[in-house]
């Protein structure tokens, strides 16, 4: 796997497509610090780490009256063209509704609380 990233964010879409609960992914820390995020901004409903003897992440979905919460995913950076930010180019996604997601010097967070910290940084993803 090339971009454990975009495998997340595909698998996340695929399983709210096919109206899934949960959804299980390999363990990393920057996909954990992600769904912890997505968490914080309303599109996932909680993140568990478990497994054994590998670790994985376990997602449950987030549905508000049977609609998915989230309903589009964009990676922005990718292994072979890394995306920097600074703070004040940061832009709203989707008219506010969205949120994008980014890799600061203080940790992962979405664009709103970079923004706030005026800390710039690679921009993950954005999802609305």
């Amino acid at each position: 796997m090339t971009d454990p990233i975009a495998d997340m964010f595909i698998r996340i879409k695929n399983a709210y497509l096919a109206r899934k609960t949960q959804v299980q992914l390999p363990y990393s820390r920057i996909n954990e610090a992600i769904a912890k995020v997505m968490v914080r901004g309303g599109f996932l409903a909680s993140v568990k780490v478990g497994g054994q003897p590998f670790k994985t992440l376990q997602l449950k979905l987030k549905y508000i009256d049977r609609q998915p919460a989230l309903t589009m995913v964009k990676r922005i950076s990718k292994p072979g063209k890394k995306v920097y930010c600074q703070a004040k180019d940061l832009r709203r996604v989707n008219y506010g509704l969205g949120m994008n997601i980014i890799s600061t010097s203080a940790g992962v967070m979405n664009g709103g609380q970079a923004k706030q910290k005026k800390l710039g940084g690679e921009v993950i993803g954005e999802m609305w």
